[in-house]
């Protein structure tokens, strides 16, 4: 017994020993292994780490020979605008290749911002008035700003008539500084075109002169801007452009107004398109969370240049610990904009519910790798279902970058952006304002429960109770009934439904009375229509469900009725 222990106790020793042997000898092998080896597999596993990180596309692009990746469209099999627009552009159906020294969503956002590159020029600028006596500031440029033409200085811009108007709405916190809104309005300038950028409220160095602020869902200034250079140039085509945030307003307000707007056609890039789940995509990986705090940070600081405005009417403290949009948005949109959560705002003023209401030819470019507008908000079945959009995606690109060449000298989005218009001005599918037609809104938002709205900081909405007017611009007329819906030069019965604004000296008290009839039997008809037919529907459901108990219920009911009646059956029938 006490051999056996010994044995035992000498075998666990010598495999001890033979353990710790062999630790020593790996070691001792390790340490011959040059250190530089070491620094080698290091360096190789964060290269592999960053490339991951960075979502680099290098070595694909390296792998295809550097032939880059087709645009992929979508659309409808039916759209006149696609055979007679889209398929003419020779951009739209070639390939794009990133920069290769940028080939990266991350590196080529990043590198917009802080370098971009953007062409010299000065714009003029034309400070404009709201109907609510805001200022908004309307940087203007034209071919003769950027080829050294003859200015004309007895006004901003001179009014030829068959020269096309690009009036384009910037993203979040930008301003026609901006490198990309450069590189926008110089190559279209560059074309012969004229191109106005509408600065955001309190951007491009203006000054806030009312409560009422932009945010990610106000399509008002939009509205306002694009019937006052309608009115100014009655005859010249307006085409409107839309990048980032100003995307999905573009995308809302062309759904809410449907054809009744003097817009010849329009260009989404970037659009973030459903704002609930941006949201959830931006927090959901680390390298977004950068990007999060980042543009946090520029809220901060557009709140910062008018925080007296901030401070009466949102939560300033909330707003200075805000290290989100989200944060930002609980901390302002919320509260001022009486939302009941932060979701409500971002379902509300997600253009994704209005593409299938947009009537006037859209081109929507995004890239699938953007940093900030994931692809799974990018509606593609309703792209393809409306005839009016045609939808270009890119495998790469990041955030409104796209930059291409070797020396990343020019941005691809805005030469096939260009290309796009100038086949649509030249085509027959150009949108032509027709008769006034009833808004198309799908969702009734909280944001219009008052006669007038008062929007604070990035997405913050709150009520007023007077609109004034201005002489610069088209009167605005309103009821406060259960939808308000502000169109310029129209005015809204107790049903809803827009009429025109009597022609003085033409019409009658009666005529006006008939077309309101006429209006209301438009709106009425197919209402009534569909009242019966739901009728019909529901009386044909009842029968069948009648017809279904009787038949599922008959024998538990066919019992129960023989043993209470059998007995005074069988009494009353003659014997057999």
């Amino acid at each position: 017994m006490d051999w056996n222990c010994s044995h035992l106790h000498y075998d666990a020793l010598s495999s001890s020993s033979s353990s710790s042997t062999a630790y020593c000898l790996l070691l001792q092998s390790l340490s011959l292994i040059p250190i530089s080896h070491y620094l080698l597999t290091l360096a190789f596993l964060l290269a592999y780490f960053l490339y991951n990180f960075l979502e680099l596309h290098l070595l694909e692009d390296l792998f295809s020979s550097f032939s880059g990746s087709p645009v992929c469209l979508t659309y409808n099999s039916c759209s006149q605008i696609y055979e007679g627009v889209v398929s003419k552009c020779k951009i739209l159906h070639g390939n794009y290749l990133a920069t290769p020294w940028l080939s990266s969503p991350h590196l080529q956002t990043v590198f917009l911002n802080f370098f971009g590159r953007p062409p010299h020029f000065k714009y003029r600028r034309q400070i404009f008035s709201t109907p609510d006596g805001g200022t908004i500031a309307l940087d203007w440029l034209t071919s003769s700003d950027v080829s050294g033409g003859p200015l004309h200085m007895d006004d901003v811009v001179s009014k030829d008539e068959s020269t096309p108007i690009v009036l384009v709405i910037p993203g979040l916190t930008s301003d026609s500084s901006s490198a990309y809104l450069k590189h926008l309005a110089y190559h279209t300038a560059k074309r012969g075109w004229k191109v106005v950028i509408s600065n955001h409220r309190g951007l491009g160095g203006v000054s806030i002169t009312s409560d009422c602020f932009y945010n990610a869902g106000w399509t008002e200034d939009v509205r306002t801007v694009v019937n006052y250079l309608h009115k100014e140039n009655p005859r010249t085509p307006l085409f409107v452009v839309g990048t980032s945030i100003g995307a999905n307003v573009l995308v809302k307000y062309l759904g809410e107004d449907g054809e009744d707007i003097p817009v010849a056609g329009a260009v989404a890039i970037c659009s973030p398109w459903d704002l609930l789940i941006g949201d959830r995509f931006i927090s959901r990986r680390r390298v977004q969370k950068f990007y999060d705090k980042a543009l946090a940070i520029g809220l901060q600081g557009y709140a910062k240049l008018h925080q007296p405005h901030f401070s009466r009417l949102a939560n300033w403290d909330g707003i200075e610990k805000s290290i989100s949009i989200r944060d930002f948005d609980n901390h302002a949109t919320r509260i001022v904009g009486k939302y009941e959560t932060v979701d409500t705002y971002y379902r509300r003023c997600s253009s994704s519910i209005y593409v299938q209401s947009v009537s006037i030819p859209l081109l929507c470019i995004s890239a699938l790798d953007d940093p900030l507008c994931t692809r799974e908000a990018i509606p593609w079945d309703e792209c393809r279902a409306n005839k009016n959009i045609v939808l270009a995606t890119v495998k790469h690109g990041g955030h409104l970058a796209f930059f291409e060449g070797i020396t990343a000298s020019g941005l691809w989005w805005v030469r096939a952006l260009n290309e796009f218009l100038t086949e649509l001005h030249a085509s027959r599918y150009m949108h032509v304002q027709k008769k006034i037609s009833k808004t198309n809104t799908p969702l009734d938002s909280s944001i219009d429960q008052g006669p007038y709205v008062n929007v604070t900081g990035d997405g913050m909405v709150a009520a007023l109770n007077n609109e004034p007017t201005t002489d610069n611009v088209e009167e605005i007329q309103v009821t406060e009934d259960t939808h308000h819906e502000r169109v310029p030069g129209k005015k809204v019965d107790k049903q809803g439904e827009l009429e025109t604004n009597a022609k003085s000296g033409d019409s009658s008290g009666i005529a006006q009375t008939a077309s309101a009839h006429d209006a209301e039997a438009h709106v009425i008809t197919p209402f009534k229509k569909y009242l019966s037919q739901l009728s019909r529907q529901n009386r044909w459901s009842t029968w069948l469900l009648i017809y279904i108990a009787i038949n599922t219920s008959w024998p538990l009911v066919g019992s129960a009725l023989y043993l209470v009646f059998g007995k005074k059956l069988r009494d009353i029938l003659p014997g057999r």
